[in-house]
Parts: C-alpha cells; sequence; structure tokens
C-alpha cells in the first residue's frame, strides 16, 4: 500500500489528485472547528456525554461527524441527510417506473437522478436541521451550582428567539449542502468517491478518542486491575480479527461460468469463448446495518423527547429493551441485518435481467437451460451468496455489541458500521489509485 502511494506520489497528475484530496479533508476538519451560532456549546457537551452509550440519531450522526455535532459545528449533520437521500432514490427507482426508465438512459439520467437527489437532500436537511433545533431547545442540564442552563441562547417567540432559530437551522442545512458539494468535488477532481472520504475521515477523527479510552483502561490494568488489562488486550485483538475478516470477504465472490456461442457477423466470427459471472459476497454493502441501526435507533430518538421521570414502569422496561446492551437489541438486529441484506439484493439485483442479458449475448451457463431455469439458478445462487454475506455483517455488527456487554467497556465508539466504512474505503481508494497507475503503463509500480 505505502509502495503504490509512493509512485503515484511520483506521478503530476496524480500528485495533484492527492492533494486536492488533503485539501478537501482540511477544508471539511476546519468546518467540524467552526461553531454554529446562538448555541452555548459548553452546555450541549455536556448533554452529549450520554450519547456514545446510547443508541439514537444523535450518537449516529455524531459518529459519522468526527464529533462535530457534538460540537455544535458547520458540519454538524454530516452527510447523514445526503445517505437518507440517496436510499430514498434508490428505492423510489424500483417503486416509480419513471424514475427506472431514467436510471436506464446512462449517464444523462444518472444526472438526472443525481440532481434529483440533491434537492431531496436539502429538504431532508430542513427537516431534520429543524428537528434537532428543537430537541436542543427543550433540553437544559443542570450546572454544578444547581442552575438550569439551556443549550439555545434565546427562548420565546420574539423576534431574536426566531432569527436564532432560523439561523441554526440554515446553518445544519448549509453545512450538510457544502459536505455534498466537497464530496462532488473530490469525484471529479480527486481520488476515491467523495461522500466514502468524507465519511473516513469523520470516523478517524473519532479514533483518538476510542485510543485514549483504551489507553487508560490499560493503565487502570497495570495499576492492578487485571480484569481491565485482559479486556483492552482483547478489544485490540477483536479489532484486527475484524479488519482481517473484513478484507478477505470483500474480495469473495461466486463464480458463475459462462459459455458464448459463436456467431458469424460479416464476415468475422465472434463468440466460442469461456468467460464467468462474478457474483460478491457483500453485495449489500454496509446498508443493512446502516438500514437495521437506524429503525433501532428510533425507540432511542423518541425517549429524548419525552420526559423519563414521568414515564409508567411499562414503558420504561419497552424503551429499555432498545439499549444497546439488551438481549432482545442484539437479537432483533442480528435478525434485522439478515432481512434487510436479502431485501436490499432483492431490490438491486434481479436474476431475470440477468438471465434475459445473458440470452441476447448467446450465453449460457453450461448444464443449464437458457430462460427461466437459468433464471431460477442464478436466483438460487445470489439467495446462497446473500445468506452468506448477510451473516458476515450481523457478525461483525453484534461482536462490539457482545464485547461492550461483558467488558462494561464503554467509550470506545468504534461499531462493525465504523470498521467496515474505513476497511471498505481504504480498499476502495487503494484500488482506484492502483488502476490510475495501470493507465498510465507505468511497468513495475504494481510488482
Amino acid at each position: 500500500m505505502f509502495k503504490t502511494i509512493a509512485n503515484a506520489w511520483k506521478v503530476p497528475d496524480l500528485r495533484k489528485k492527492m492533494l486536492f484530496t488533503i485539501f478537501i479533508v482540511f477544508i471539511f476538519r476546519l468546518g467540524s472547528a467552526i461553531p454554529v451560532p446562538f448555541l452555548d456549546v459548553d452546555v450541549l457537551k455536556t448533554l452529549t456525554n450520554d450519547w456514545n452509550n446510547s443508541n439514537n440519531m444523535l450518537s449516529y450522526v455524531d459518529m459519522f461527524s468526527g464529533g462535530a455535532f457534538s460540537n455544535a459545528t458547520l458540519f454538524a449533520m454530516s452527510v447523514t441527510p445526503y445517505i437518507n437521500s440517496s436510499i430514498i432514490m434508490q428505492l423510489l427507482t424500483v417503486a416509480i417506473p419513471p424514475l427506472e426508465r431514467l436510471s436506464k438512459e446512462g449517464t444523462e439520467g444518472r444526472k438526472k437522478i443525481g440532481t434529483i437527489t440533491r434537492y431531496v437532500t436539502v429538504i431532508i436537511g430542513i427537516i431534520q436541521g429543524t428537528a434537532y433545533y428543537i430537541y436542543l431547545l427543550r433540553s437544559q442540564v443542570q450546572a454544578d451550582d444547581g442552575s438550569i442552563k439551556n443549550i439555545v441562547e434565546y427562548q420565546g417567540w420574539n423576534f431574536t428567539a426566531v432569527f436564532a432559530a432560523i439561523t441554526i437551522i440554515m446553518t445544519f442545512t448549509a453545512g450538510t449542502a457544502l459536505m455534498m458539494w466537497l464530496g462532488e468535488q473530490i469525484n471529479q477532481n480527486g481520488l476515491g468517491n467523495g461522500i466514502s472520504i468524507l465519511l473516513f475521515v469523520g470516523i478517524i477523527a473519532r479514533l483518538p478518542v476510542t485510543m485514549l479510552v483504551l489507553w487508560e483502561n490499560f493503565q487502570d490494568g497495570l495499576a492492578g486491575q487485571t480484569q481491565n488489562l485482559i479486556y483492552s488486550l482483547l478489544f485490540v485483538l477483536i479489532f484486527l480479527v475484524i479488519i482481517w475478516v473484513i478484507v478477505f470477504m470483500n474480495d469473495a465472490e461466486r463464480r458463475i461460468p459462462i459459455m458464448y456461442a459463436k456467431r458469424v457477423v460479416g464476415r468475422k466470427m465472434y463468440g466460442g469463448q469461456s468467460s464467468y459471472l462474478p457474483v460478491k459476497v457483500g453485495l449489500s454493502g454496509v446498508m443493512p446495518i446502516i438500514f437495521a441501526s437506524s429503525i433501532l435507533s428510533i425507540p432511542q430518538t423518541i425517549l429524548m423527547f419525552l420526559d423519563q421521570n414521568s414515564l409508567p414502569d411499562f414503558w420504561k422496561g419497552f424503551f429499555n429493551i432498545f439499549t444497546p446492551t439488551n438481549w432482545v437489541y442484539i437479537a432483533l438486529y442480528f435478525i434485522m441485518i439478515i432481512g434487510f441484506g436479502y431485501f436490499y439484493v432483492t431490490i438491486q439485483y434481479n436474476p431475470l435481467e440477468m438471465s434475459n442479458n445473458l440470452r441476447q449475448n448467446n450465453g449460457t451457463i453450461p448444464g443449464i437451460r437458457p430462460g427461466k431455469p437459468t433464471t431460477d439458478f442464478i436466483a438460487k445462487i445470489i439467495s446462497r451468496i446473500t445468506l452468506i454475506g448477510s451473516l458476515f455483517l450481523a457478525f461483525i455488527a453484534i461482536v462490539p455489541l457482545l464485547f461492550s456487554k461483558f467488558s462494561g467497556m464503554t467509550g470506545l465508539m468504534l461499531g462493525g458500521t465504523s470498521v467496515i466504512i474505513l476497511v471498505g474505503v481504504a480498499l476502495e481508494t487503494m484500488r482506484q489509485l492502483e488502476s490510475q497507475l495501470m493507465m498510465r503503463h507505468y511497468k513495475g509500480f504494481l510488482d
């Protein structure tokens, strides 16, 4: 990896792409340090200390933004509105025929869908920013001297309070739109997928906090608390094993053999060769985990807007089920990841369309007749591969939860979603860098 980066640095145009990407990352981290006006950051930090130990939408936003939300900065909402918009557009593309036809129109169709996605992102950003403002407006923190402090500096319905509300919401939304634009600039002039790179940097920004918590537990272990020492070393071991499993599964695929019949076009003969249809084990990527965690975070998000002291015992027990260390939550999480794995693959891959494409190109699977038998065979292969991939995702997702439950270590801020994004983005960026080198025909760079 380091050799590839060093060789790419020697190529002038690749060096410019790398420097441009680093410059965009610098802007992103700079924006993550610019505070939103009319909010008391110190009071907000007191409130957000419990987010990392809970399972609500704010904890996910804070993770993806690299702690920008807990500091009430310009990029507080990160790219979560854009991710939600992309998911919505993917679902609508399958459900609405005009959008489906638009997606099949090539580059121009994808550009139109991209434009619609941007507008939907801004709308979701306004809605999400308004919801967060209402939550911050209603939240209060008790100071050490017993006084009650508000996060939003101006309360009520006077002109100053309304102006502050509009400013906060628009700043949140503008930060999301700016991050979306920065990601597109990386796509055009930099290296890697822009949105993925920004997510990668946001998660990396949280690693120092995780390492600090781990170091504190390690020091406690050296001071005599042997249990903390064991758990700290076990966490490092589990982290390395998870990375190895992700790297291994990321390249795993099932290759379906394909034979192409010979055909004569004019005076030339085409076909007659054999190939294969690759079906990756990780067909759905990290999306099932995002779907499952988003749905399971809804009860805890609702709980933030309620007075917990006045809740009946039944509802307290109900909301307690959806804490990450509860066995019911872990079981639901595991099952929903598998279910959403099948759901996502179903809307993304159509065995009938794949079978028709093979037939149109005079391709057949050895031993399988064209038509419905080929469709059924491809569907069966995809179903089995999806099960393996979903079990792999579920394993990656619940291992950190089980570790937290048995060890009692909190504040590590490193879940299965984070690790998959980190490893996946790093591998994809390195592949793109290697392909850029190969396009330039520099012999020996990839030896």
